[in-house]
């Protein structure tokens, strides 16, 4: 089988991140979690066998709904296979995306599964300084994960608390047919990157899709920018509360932001993500900021599909910067059976966790285990392998590299402001940083 070399995330990135972590966690306790919303999560029933082997059983939660997809999918295949593997019983909790977001703070302080899906960076070292997770470091080192993954699960305690399972990058998508219709390539500067706009708009294309109906989505259109414009250490210290947000630095990004408006989809508010990429798909937009999800929307075309890394904005700072977050697992510290627990996370971390999801759903992801097969992998993930590889650093994305109800209470309501009057850059900055002040100290 086809294998691949290694895609480590820098360790200079997952260092700074760690930093930067540390720096947010100051004073923040359960205040900063996201709170449990009306439909709270309920563990899976049953009995507590044996750790591990016939007649054990570990709890397993997961942030989606059965039916819900290739993501579903692939959980699903993890569980059966470890089950076939090691005759522990799982016990699969399926619960969708946004009310296992919502009621994660609740759930895992009453009577949580036992493993449970989660992401790196802040929202994994919130947890961890809560108390909610369990210390993995008896589980480290895990075969095929090389430092930088480590890197990436550690708390600014210096212990791990997660297992790290994919990744995916945000990048510019767009058709390749329309490209090589209208003789297009991919924009390596700010001066190729408005041309092409320009052209577009001139053969009615409109040059970005763009929805941000959900909240979440505009989060990484601001997160290139500042990283673009200010460098990945300015846009970490930012997350963490360490710059200003009515500082001169974050009034270019939505300056720039503004000039870049008039060539995206008019309205986002009222669009979702999967509207902007159907856009996208039919050839009505020319390219989509997003991350390598998009296909789930409009996978009819997805050979189609390919991307290119946002161009620089500043010379001196370059293009090495980009947001691709790792998806995995924790245990919660509340769960009953602790040795089950781990020794199943550890397994949901190996290749052949990774190979066994891929065999069960028609949409593979891209292994955090350098020894997972890459032989499932469309075009895409492989090259987004190879470009997560190259990227000198990597961000987490807005909602996981900083505190949660900063990021949902204050930053998705002030990006949509602005995307409703991009005039008020002074005041939205404002409002921003008296709040930030508030809430990250």
């Amino acid at each position: 089988m086809s294998r691949t070399t290694s895609t480590a995330i820098p360790r200079s990135a997952v260092a700074t991140m760690a930093a930067t972590r540390r720096s947010v966690l100051r004073g923040i306790g359960l205040s900063g979690l996201a709170v449990g919303g009306a439909s709270l999560l309920a563990a899976c029933g049953g009995d507590d066998g044996p750790a591990t082997g016939s007649g054990a059983t570990v709890k397993f939660g997961i942030n989606e709904a059965k039916g819900s997809g290739p993501a579903y999918d692939r959980l699903a295949a993890m569980a059966e296979a470890y089950t076939a593997e090691t005759d522990t019983e799982v016990a699969l909790n399926a619960v969708d995306h946004n009310t296992f977001q919502e009621s994660i703070n609740t759930y895992l302080q009453g009577t949580p599964d036992d493993v449970f899906t989660w992401f790196a960076g802040f929202r994994m070292a919130q947890f961890a300084e809560a108390g909610l997770i369990s210390d993995l470091s008896d589980q480290w080192p895990i075969d095929g994960l090389n430092d930088s993954f480590k890197e990436a699960s550690t708390a600014p305690d210096g212990k791990q608390y997660f297992v790290p399972a994919s990744y995916y990058p945000w990048a510019v998508f767009y058709k390749k047919s329309v490209f090589e219709k209208n003789g297009w390539t991919a924009p390596e500067t700010s001066d190729d990157l408005f041309a092409l706009m320009d052209d577009m708009q001139g053969k009615k294309i409109t040059p970005f899709a763009f929805g941000d109906k959900d909240g979440w989505p505009a989060m990484g259109t601001f997160d290139i920018l500042n990283m673009r414009l200010n460098g990945f250490d300015f846009h970490m210290s930012l997350m963490a509360g360490d710059e200003a947000w009515d500082g001169d630095e974050v009034k270019l990004v939505f300056q720039t932001w503004k000039d870049l408006l008039p060539y995206h989809q008019a309205d986002p508010l009222g669009r979702t993500w999967q509207e902007a990429a159907t856009s996208m798909g039919n050839g009505e937009s020319g390219m989509y900021l997003l991350g390598t999800f998009v296909v789930d929307a409009i996978s009819d075309v997805a050979d189609d599909l390919d991307f290119f890394t946002f161009p620089a904005l500043d010379s001196s700072i370059g293009a090495d910067a980009l947001d691709a977050p790792i998806d995995g697992f924790c245990v919660a510290s509340a769960g009953k059976n602790q040795d089950a627990a781990k020794a199943m996370v550890k397994w949901l971390g190996s290749a052949a966790a990774a190979d066994a999801a891929n065999a069960g759903a028609d949409a593979p992801f891209i292994s955090a285990n350098s020894n997972a097969s890459t032989s499932p992998y469309t075009d895409l993930q492989k090259k987004s392998a190879e470009v997560v590889g190259a990227a000198a650093n990597i961000a987490q994305f807005m909602d996981r590299d900083t505190n949660a109800d900063f990021a949902n209470t204050v930053m998705i309501p002030s990006i949509q402001a602005f995307l409703k009057d991009p005039d008020d850059i002074d005041g939205i900055t404002a409002s921003i940083q008296e709040q930030a002040a508030s809430i990250l100290g």
